[in-house]
C-alpha cells in the first residue's frame, strides 16, 4: 500500500500523496500483492463515472509473475526464489514500468525536472533527513533510525520492479522523493477498480522552503504526463492521499487529477485521485 500524505503546496513541510508529499503510510510501501480476496472495499464511495468500472482481465505481467513464482515455489519449496537466492521474476524488472530511468527530463513552469532512481549509498542520507521532518514523519512513519528508511527503499530496489523509488531533481538540485509504482499490481488494487497498467505515484517534497510555491501541483502534472507518454499501455495515473490532507488533494486537482471517490485503506481513508490519458495522447 502507499504511504499517506504530506503537504503539497502549503507552507508546511511535505505531505505524502499529493503535490507536496504523498506517502505510502506508516504501514510502509510496496509489498508484493497480498494473497487472498481481491474484493473491492464495499464501504468505499464511488463516482458513478462509467470510466471507473472494474476491468476483470488481469495484466499479462501479473499472470507471468504468478506462473513464475508458482513454478519456482513448487520446485524449491520457498516463496518463489531459486536455489541460489536469485529472484525468478527479475527479468521483468525493466518492463513493469517501462524503464523509469530512461524517461528523461521535462521542462515545467518551475524548471527542468528529472526523475533519478535512488542509489541507496548516495541518496539515503538525504532521504533519511527528509523522513525525519515532523510533518513527513506523521504520514510516512519512517523517522528515527536511518535503517527504517533504508529498509523501506531497499524493499523496492530488491523487488521485482513493480515500484521504483526516485529522487526528483529540479534544475540540477535533488528536492523531492517519489515512488512510481504499478497500482494494478499493488495491494491497493484490492480497494479500487484497478485496470491493467495503472501507474501510481507518491511524492514527498524535501524541504519547507520548497512548499507553498506551487511546486507540488506543477511537478505532479509533469510526472503524470511523463508516465502517460512513456507508458503507452497505461491509461491512468492513480494517487490516494489522505482525505484529511486538503492541501494534497487540492494539489492533485490542480495537476489535472479528478476525485473519483473515497476508499478505506489499512492506514487511512483516502481520496482516490485519477488522472486520465488526454485524448491527444491516446
Amino acid at each position: 500500500m502507499s504511504p499517506t500524505d504530506a503537504t503539497a503546496d502549503t507552507g508546511t513541510a511535505p505531505t505524502p500523496d499529493v503535490g507536496g508529499q504523498t506517502s505510502p503510510g506508516a504501514a510502509g510501501r510496496p509489498t508484493p500483492l497480498d494473497p487472498g480476496s481481491a474484493d473491492i472495499d464495499r464501504d468505499a464511495s464511488w463516482s458513478t463515472d462509467s470510466e471507473d468500472t472494474l476491468e476483470l482481465r488481469l495484466p499479462d505481467e501479473f499472470l507471468a509473475l504468478i506462473a513464475s513464482e508458482t513454478d519456482h515455489g513448487s520446485s524449491n519449496g520457498h516463496g518463489g526464489r531459486g536455489a541460489g537466492g536469485s529472484d525468478p521474476v527479475v527479468g521483468t524488472r525493466d518492463d513493469l514500468l517501462d524503464r523509469v530511468a530512461d524517461w528523461g527530463s521535462v521542462t515545467t513552469p518551475v524548471g527542468v525536472f528529472h526523475l533519478v532512481p535512488v542509489h541507496v549509498e548516495r541518496d539515503l542520507p538525504l532521504i533519511g533527513r527528509w523522513m525525519n521532518d515532523p510533518v513527513v514523519a506523521r504520514f510516512w512513519g519512517l523517522s528515527g533510525s536511518p535503517s527504517l528508511a533504508e529498509r523501506h527503499v531497499r524493499a523496492q530496489l530488491d523487488g521485482d520492479g513493480r515500484s521504483v523509488p526516485c529522487l526528483g531533481v529540479l534544475d540540477g538540485t535533488p528536492m523531492s522523493y517519489w515512488e512510481i509504482y504499478r497500482a494494478d499490481l499493488d495491494p491497493l488494487a484490492r480497494h479500487y477498480p484497478a485496470r491493467p497498467h495503472d501507474t501510481g505515484i507518491h511524492l514527498l517534497i524535501g524541504t519547507a522552503a520548497d512548499c507553498g510555491r506551487g511546486l507540488g501541483s506543477a511537478l505532479l502534472r509533469a510526472v503524470a504526463d511523463l508516465a502517460l507518454h512513456k507508458r503507452p499501455t497505461c491509461a491512468r495515473v492513480i494517487a490516494e492521499p489522505d482525505i484529511h490532507n486538503t492541501p494534497s488533494v487540492s494539489a492533485f486537482l490542480r495537476a489535472g487529477f479528478r476525485h473519483s471517490g473515497e476508499i478505506d485503506l489499512p492506514d487511512k481513508r483516502a481520496a482516490l485521485m485519477i488522472r486520465d490519458r488526454p485524448a491527444r495522447l491516446a
